[in-house]
């Protein structure tokens, strides 16, 4: 997979790094040359020094052949002019982009070319409910401009769901369990398999039919 990576900050070259590793083809570019020194003469990361919110450096890069591009710098007006060229103007088929500041994270959708927005304090924020929420929705990330959203649910020993088979819980037609956590192991959701207290249950469902989920392993 050809990945491009905007921003060789820690962040990026972290990313480059790991996905480098992993067997992708990575690309990334920065506006500061020093920042090439970050990585290793043997690294298999090839390295752009340009700035990528010019779309003849991007077209030079050969973004309209990337099948990802993140858009890692530390500057969200940046990471959003960086998006909205992937995706108008080289058509790439998922485009991530960080968001440095919290209060700018309605900005990141698919209006500025973003299919996923990641937030670092947000993504803390949900993981500190998840520790500390039993028998309630976390919402943990947004997909399709927010209209989509993958939530965590930790049934309660007063949970409806509890002791039910899956295959017996009417789950609005746009949602489903992905994923169900059980003394941390992962388990498959099949249609037989019936849940318990305790259990954490990732679910991906549109936004308007998410009261009823939560009616469903929450309760009233």
């Amino acid at each position: 997979m050809k990945i491009f990576i905007a921003g060789a900050g820690a962040v990026g070259t972290f990313l480059a790094e790991d996905l480098a590793s992993s067997g992708h083809e990575v690309l990334i570019m920065d506006q500061n040359p020093e920042t090439q020194h970050h990585f290793a003469p043997s690294s298999s990361v090839e390295f752009l020094y340009a700035d990528a919110c010019e779309a003849d450096a991007l077209q030079g890069a050969g973004l309209d052949s990337a099948d990802i591009v993140i858009a890692a710098t530390g500057d969200d007006e940046d990471n959003l002019v960086i998006s909205l060229l992937a995706k108008q103007e080289f058509a790439v088929p998922r485009v991530i982009a960080r968001v440095n500041h919290p209060k700018n994270n309605w900005l990141f959708n698919n209006n500025w070319g973003v299919d996923v927005a990641v937030s670092t304090p947000h993504l803390l924020s949900a993981l500190v409910e998840e520790a500390v929420s039993v028998g309630s929705v976390v919402h943990l990330m947004n997909f399709a401009n927010g209209d989509v959203r993958l939530i965590e649910v930790t049934l309660d020993s007063k949970s409806p769901a509890k002791n039910v088979m899956l295959m017996t819980i009417a789950l609005p037609r746009e949602a489903a369990v992905v994923a169900i956590v059980r003394e941390g192991h992962v388990i498959t959701p099949r249609t037989d398999t019936r849940l318990s207290a305790g259990d954490e249950v990732l679910l991906l469902t549109r936004i308007e039919n998410e009261d009823e989920v939560r009616k469903l392993f929450v309760g009233a």
